[in-house]
């Protein structure tokens, strides 16, 4: 890259940001501590029962943090894996450890040990938060990787400290045990940037292992800003957003653990969104304003025979990403609810942010218009910008834009130019309108309720199997989850069935990763030079 190009992405970005800090902040930690003085007295976050205020999450996080930083032996710029659910601990442990200048590396609670493994390990991570159910996978895994501290908690922690699980585990604390020593200690007094690396957000590649997309704390601010500013509602000085979706997830993490708390929100915490009953309990006890989700969750919801008990009367958005939204269920949402579902799409290197409806501009079927201080525009394959209304791959610039991959420069030139446009490998339509439809994937990904599932991780999988000699993964249609994954397989063993193989899947992947199908075949299509032609099986 040239001094010029480099001079060219260095002030785009940096110009957008400056639009969009209005304040001046320095920082992620300057924004939470502006929050934490002027809200000090509100409730921030509700789960379980129990309500902390902005001033709880303030003083929790502050011992957090000294402890990371004086009992840990912590540096700057060290990474810390969190691995749990929407509970209290999320946002104590994530702002504590961003106070004393420590990139989060956010880990689903539902990895398997060798997803773990490569994340941990890819990242550098010297510390690991988990929830104290999931010690026996983080047993068999840490040892094989450079963390040297584990802090566990249990779901009840904040509520009331419970006993210490029995573990092999050398340093292992509780969180409540941190908490405590933290208190006895000063936390640092830091120099940080916006430049500086805030989280490694995972996700997987259609070739190779999963990356880490490097977002800056300028990165995460600016995604939030942007979000804030293109989605504009009426004020309202008692927001309150439910969170389902997960904290560890890019789209979870920027909306409620940084934005909502930053603009000073409360947020309804979902542990297990699975559990519709709790949901719904919950959602007829707030009179919420907002809440985001996915086709699934929406449908599982209205399906409950206490749904039309709900008080939907301060509701001003239902926010759906993640996967394509469905006609029937968003207006079978406005029927019943009064309230509208507003679709929009981002990704893992946007800071979850790219384009969204609105309630001033809105239409169905698309992902919205461009949100500000960016730049969207679509090409073709020789990266030739097309008109309006022609098929073309989506590419971006801004402030919310990632660093790069982690420690993968090659990757990185690929996907982001020498001008900062990023590369999203997804294939839209711009209208002249702005609204912008998202028409296929570059990339072989299936979505699954909103989880990206890569073909050649599940590939991975299957070919380890001793009677699989070929096998190659497509994304289905699939009325509740919006896809499904759809295994074909050439096997040498002629007993070998579809249960035997989603089995053997589930001991190895995440159970939205295991194939819902599985077909058996005596060949699969390739092109001249072998490669197995997914676009011929899809097909």
């Amino acid at each position: 890259m040239s001094a010029h190009s480099d001079m060219a992405l260095t002030t785009f970005a940096q110009e957008k940001l400056v639009e969009l800090n209005v304040e001046g902040y320095g920082s992620l930690v300057d924004a939470f501590d502006q929050s934490c003085a002027q809200f000090a007295t509100k409730p921030a976050f509700h789960c379980n029962g129990q309500t902390l205020t902005f001033g709880d999450i303030e003083a929790y996080s502050r011992k957090f943090g000294a402890y990371l930083a004086g009992s840990c032996g912590l540096q700057q710029g060290d990474r810390i894996a969190v691995q749990l659910p929407n509970l209290h601990q999320f946002p104590i442990v994530v702002w504590g450890a961003l106070r004393v200048g420590l990139t989060i590396v956010n880990t689903n609670p539902m990895y398997t040990a060798r997803e773990q493994l490569h994340q941990f390990n890819d990242s550098g991570a010297k510390a690991l938060v988990v929830l104290s159910d999931l010690l026996p996978i983080t047993e068999q895994v840490v040892p094989q990787t450079g963390i040297k501290t584990v802090i566990t908690t249990h779901v009840l922690d904040m509520v009331q400290a419970q006993a210490a699980p029995v573990s092999n585990l050398p340093n292992l604390v509780t969180l409540p045990d941190a908490l405590t020593l933290g208190a006895e200690l000063v936390m640092p007094q830091l120099s940080m940037s916006m430049d500086d690396l805030a989280v490694l957000q995972y996700t997987g590649g259609t070739t190779g292992p999963s990356k880490g997309a490097m977002l800056s704390h300028g990165n995460v601010f600016a995604g939030m800003r942007m979000s804030k500013l293109s989605f504009v509602t009426d004020a309202d000085d008692d927001e309150i957003l439910v969170a389902p979706m997960p904290l560890y997830h890019v789209f979870g993490f920027t909306m409620n653990v940084v934005g909502g708390f930053i603009a000073g929100n409360l947020s309804v915490l979902v542990p297990d969104p699975r559990d519709i009953d709790k949901l719904i309990a919950l959602l007829r006890k707030f009179r919420f304003t907002s809440m985001s989700s996915v086709n699934t969750l929406l449908q599982g919801l209205m399906m409950h025979p206490d749904f039309d008990k709900i008080d939907f009367s301060r509701v001003k958005a239902i926010i759906a990403g993640g996967t394509a939204l469905v006609k029937e269920i968003a207006d079978q949402w406005r029927e019943r609810t009064g309230s509208e579902i507003y679709e929009g799409y981002g990704l893992s290197e946007t800071a979850a942010v790219l384009t969204c409806n609105n309630p001033q501009s809105s239409r169905l079927g698309t992902v919205g218009v461009g949100m500000v201080a960016q730049e969207i525009k679509l090409i073709d394959a020789a990266g030739i910008t097309v008109d309006h209304d022609e098929r073309g791959e989506i590419c971006v610039r801004g402030a919310q834009v990632m660093q790069g991959y982690w420690q993968r420069p090659e990757a990185t030139a690929e996907a982001i130019d020498a001008e900062g446009w990023f590369r999203t490998g997804d294939v839209g339509v711009l209208g002249a309108d702005g609204f912008v439809s998202i028409v296929d994937r570059i990339k072989d990904m299936v979505l699954v309720s909103g989880f990206n599932v890569y073909p050649n991780e599940v590939e991975d999988v299957v070919y380890s199997h001793p009677d699989i000699i070929e096998c190659a993964v497509v994304g289905i249609k699939d009325h509740k989850t919006g896809e499904a994954v759809k295994l074909f397989a050439v096997s040498t063993n002629p007993n070998l069935c579809e249960d035997d193989i989603k089995n053997y899947c589930r001991q190895k992947l995440t159970a939205y990763k295991v194939p819902k199908v599985v077909e058996f075949s005596d060949d699969l299509p390739k092109s001249p030079v072998g490669k197995i032609l997914r676009r011929e099986l899809r097909d």
